[in-house]
């Protein structure tokens, strides 16, 4: 099991940094403005050995090598750093791909100045989340007035993307002084990446409803499709729902009562908060992701079956879409789930009180809510949330993606903790899809006949 967002990816300039952001080595070491590189300390004091020793040799050529690198020193003392007036143009070659798309990133970086860089290196300051296959960085001497340019690749992942300014280093001919900055690129900054709401298999939901007709079976008689009673015959009734059997056997008009279907309303929260960044290895899509690709696929079958769906994130942040119903609701709940910041590919830094979210979120929920709670039970307090909001009376499911493996006993005792997990909290009565490998709409699909009885 691996924490971090992206699982270890590769930075633009080729190692990975922690949690899978992309890190500036440049950044790193060096400080910003003028700074001297220490690439010749010691050098004018080295260069005086072979002069003292032609001297009490008798021996000029040594004292000429000594000459030599005692000149080059003092050259090097007095060299300053380049003056450093470029210009920098970036281009994304598609600022809205779909996930998974590659986007070729351009740029172009133009000396404006008068004198040459003789030794310029620049590195892009590459979204975080964002995979790259190619290094984000250049080093290249340039004139006055000529365009260096370069490219790379990132792989499109949902979410907005800004990308941080470009760091420039340029040292002088000597390599004894260097001059440090980050430069804002012009063009393109960011790049949005939403993916699409597509309705899996039917969503089973729990009995809490709403006044409205809907899809969701209750324990009321009246119109509806599945059988529930029958009662005496009122004036009025309609002449389909009369049991024309019992009629005919005893001369008594009696109604059919059906189970009347109505509307839910349901709330899709997601668990984003830092514990929930979870993946099996580098290279899967952690925790997080797949909540939000269960919520991607969840909130548009429900809103076709005419439910009220609203979603929030359990994580730091006001990350609330209040429940609603059309297509305006459903291109909102899109834009929310694809670039709002606690949803973000990498976890936030921003402090979090999970106490005070449940507070604040249950004064928000409505009375009559559902909660569709996405979270790979990282920790007792995600079932602790759980099994409180259930207690409040807001029917929970949960849908748990499983970032456990059992390839270290660390792994596999952190896979036992949340089987137990699993398991109280379906002692509790609570609905728990532990969503394996399969996809979502399999594991909907497996689990809905037992749910159903």
């Amino acid at each position: 099991m691996t924490g971090g967002a992206a699982g270890g990816r590769e930075q633009a300039d080729g190692s990975t940094g922690a949690n899978g952001r992309n890190v500036d080595p440049l950044g790193q070491i060096r400080p910003k403005g003028v700074v001297p590189t220490g690439r010749w300390t010691g050098m004018a004091a080295l260069a005086l050995v072979p002069v003292g020793l032609g001297v009490l040799l008798r021996h000029p050529p040594l004292v000429l090598v000594g000459a030599l690198g005692v000149a080059f020193a003092a050259y090097a003392r007095g060299d300053a750093a380049p003056d450093l007036d470029v210009t920098i143009e970036r281009e994304l070659s598609d600022p809205t791909p779909d996930p998974g798309d590659e986007v070729t990133v351009t740029l172009r970086i133009r000396n404006e100045g008068d004198g040459v860089l003789p030794d310029l290196r620049a590195v892009d300051g590459v979204p975080a989340a964002l995979a790259t296959d190619d290094p984000a960085r250049l080093g290249t001497a340039l004139r006055p007035g000529r365009t260096a340019t370069f490219s790379y690749r990132v792989t499109a992942i949902r979410g907005a993307h800004e990308w941080d300014p470009v760091h420039v280093l340029a040292r002088n001919p000597s390599g004894s002084r260097e001059r440090d900055a980050r430069i804002d690129a012009e063009g393109a900054t960011t790049l949005r990446c939403a993916p699409e709401l597509e309705a899996t298999a039917s969503l089973p939901l729990r009995g809490l409803t709403t006044v409205y007709s809907g899809r969701v079976p209750t324990d009321v008689g009246g119109a509806g499709i599945e059988f529930h009673s029958t009662r005496e015959y009122r004036h009025g009734d309609p002449a389909k729902r009369v049991n024309w059997a019992r009629y005919a056997r005893t001369g008594e008009l009696s109604t059919l009562e059906f189970r009347e279907e109505r509307a839910a309303t349901v709330v899709v929260c997601i668990d984003a908060r830092e514990e929930a960044y979870l993946a099996p290895n580098p290279e899967s899509p952690n925790a997080v992701e797949r909540s939000v690709e269960a919520a991607a696929q969840a909130v548009p079958a429900l809103l076709d079956s005419g439910d009220r769906v609203g979603v929030a994130a359990f994580a730091p942040g006001d990350c609330r879409l209040d429940p609603g119903v059309g297509d305006d609701h459903a291109a909102r709940a899109r834009e929310l789930l694809a670039t709002h910041p606690s949803l973000a590919p990498t976890p936030s830094d921003e402090r979090f009180l999970p106490t005070t979210w449940v507070r604040r979120f249950r004064r928000w929920l409505p009375a009559d809510a559902q909660v569709l709670f996405c979270t790979p039970l990282p920790d007792d307090y995600a079932a602790t949330v759980a099994r409180r909001l259930d207690a409040y009376g807001h029917a929970v499911t949960v849908i748990s993606p499983d970032p456990t493996t059992d390839d270290t006993p660390g792994h596999r005792l952190a896979g036992v903790e949340r089987a137990n997990r699993v398991s109280r909290l379906r002692s509790a009565g609570i609905r728990v899809l532990d969503w394996g490998e399969a996809s979502l709409a399999t594991e909907l699909e497996r689990v809905g006949a037992r749910w159903s009885r």
